[in-house]
C-alpha cells in the first residue's frame, strides 16, 4: 500500500477545493523563526501547465504582492520545492541579480526560483541556510534538523547566538523574520502552523499508526 505524507495530504486536499481553470494570484506570507533548524511547509495545487515563481524578501527587504512592506535585516533562507510524492525538484537559495542586495551586508541572499509545472499538488518548505533538504525526498529531512543554534559557528562579527549569515560583515546578525511569495497559482497555504519537523515527524508517526490499526 503506497504511503501518503502529511504534506501530500494536505496538498491534495487544497488540490481537490481547487476548481478547473481557477485565476492564479499571488500568495503572500510572512513570519518569524524561533530558532536555527525551523523548517516551515506550505501547499498549493496547480489546475494546468505553467510556470510558478517563489521569491523572498526578508533579506534584503522589499514589498510584496499584497503590498506590505518587508523590512530588511531578516535570516538568510532557503526553499525547496516537492512534488506531490515528496519527491524534491528544485531548491534555491541566493537570488542573484534577481533580488535585491542587502543595504548593510551587499549580499543578494534572497531566493528568487521560477519552475514550469505540471498540474498537480505541491509542497514548499522554507529553511535557514545552510540547511538544505538532504533529498530526494521530504521525508530525508534537512541537514541541520536538531541543531537549535547551528549559526552561531558561521564566524558573525556581530556575535550573537542565533541567526548569523556567513559574510563576516557588519549587519550579519540578522533576525527570525521572513517572508516570500508564491505566485502564479489559484491559492497557497501554511500547512503546519508553526511548522517544524518536530511537529511533522509527530504528524507522520500518528497518520502510520492509524494506518496500521
Amino acid at each position: 500500500m503506497q504511503r501518503t505524507t502529511l504534506p501530500a495530504l494536505a496538498a491534495a486536499l487544497l488540490w481537490a477545493a481547487c476548481p478547473a481553470g481557477a485565476a492564479t494570484i499571488d500568495n503572500s506570507f510572512t513570519g518569524t523563526f524561533a530558532r536555527d533548524d525551523e523548517v516551515r511547509l506550505f501547499a498549493f495545487a496547480t489546475s494546468s501547465p505553467g510556470p510558478v515563481t517563489l521569491v523572498s524578501y526578508g533579506y534584503a527587504g522589499g514589498v510584496n504582492a499584497a503590498g506590505q512592506p518587508i523590512p530588511r535585516g531578516g535570516f538568510d533562507p532557503v526553499l525547496a520545492l516537492f512534488d506531490g510524492a515528496g519527491l524534491l525538484i528544485a531548491q534555491a537559495d541566493d537570488g542573484g541579480a534577481a533580488v535585491p542586495a542587502d543595504a548593510l551586508t551587499g549580499a543578494t541572499f534572497d531566493f528568487h526560483l521560477t519552475e514550469l509545472l505540471a498540474p498537480g499538488s505541491y509542497t514548499i518548505a522554507l529553511a535557514q541556510f545552510d540547511s538544505a533538504a538532504i533529498g530526494p525526498t521530504l521525508a530525508d529531512g534537512f541537514a541541520r534538523a536538531g541543531q537549535a543554534d547551528f549559526t552561531t559557528g558561521f564566524g558573525c562579527t556581530d556575535a550573537q547566538p542565533l541567526f548569523n549569515d556567513l559574510t563576516g560583515l557588519a549587519g550579519c546578525g540578522r533576525t527570525g523574520a521572513w517572508a516570500f511569495d508564491v505566485r502564479g497559482v489559484a491559492q497557497a497555504e501554511a500547512v503546519t502552523e508553526p511548522s517544524t519537523l518536530a511537529l511533522l515527524g509527530a504528524g507522520l508517526l500518528a497518520l502510520s499508526l492509524r494506518r496500521r490499526r
